[in-house]
């Protein structure tokens, strides 16, 4: 999410809606306000797999839910923002300014500075109405979630074919069960001719 659409979003919130309470970032991220880093980025990853639009397409509550969640891991996913959120001095100025992180946060960020950067790589800027750019969610999605995603087609596959086996199978057995019952009456009449012929 870029900083305009978060400083808009977060602008909202400062307003006075239904999320300006010091928690609310977390209460989204449904994490506790003492999670570490690395539990808010797993929850970050987890809501934005359920509420991504590529898998609710035409729902506009996910699509909210799914910016809402952006939003919140803008700010809790950055150390020094979500120090400023939870002293509840965070701006509009600290969204819309590159963030300059102070020397005791320097050395815990310096061991993501790469996957930051592998992040920045797969943004893909365009225009959009008002300007500023916006995050290439279809790149992120296959990013983080195509080899999950490609194992769950490869499962509707193999469930797929497994039913159509099922249902040849069960066409083999009644037609087998059918042979079987046409052979046993063709037995009886020919028992039954054969006695009445005997008879007379």
């Amino acid at each position: 999410m870029s900083r305009l659409t978060t400083t808009k979003l977060y602008q909202r919130r400062i307003e006075g809606t239904e999320e300006s309470s010091k928690t609310a970032y977390y209460d989204i991220l449904k994490v506790s306000p003492s999670a570490t880093q690395s539990q808010i980025k797993t929850a970050y990853y987890k809501q934005s797999f359920i509420y991504h639009p590529d898998k609710n397409l035409g729902s506009e509550e996910a699509t909210e839910r799914f910016a809402k969640i952006s939003e919140a891991y803008a700010v809790l996913g950055n150390i020094s923002l979500r120090k400023k959120y939870d002293r509840g001095i965070l701006s509009q100025s600290d969204l819309q300014s590159p963030v300059k992180p102070s020397s005791k946060d320097a050395s815990s960020r310096a061991t993501s500075s790469q996957q930051q950067q592998y992040r920045h790589q797969r943004a893909r800027p365009f225009s959009q109405t008002g300007g500023g750019p916006m995050f290439d969610f279809d790149a992120f999605f296959k990013a983080h979630y195509g080899e999950q995603l490609q194992r769950e087609r490869d499962l509707r596959v193999k469930r797929k074919q497994m039913e159509e086996e099922q249902k040849k199978r069960l066409k083999e057995y009644r037609e087998e069960k059918m042979r079987e019952l046409t052979a046993l009456m063709l037995a009886t009449m020919s028992v039954m001719i054969l006695i009445s012929l005997f008879s007379s």
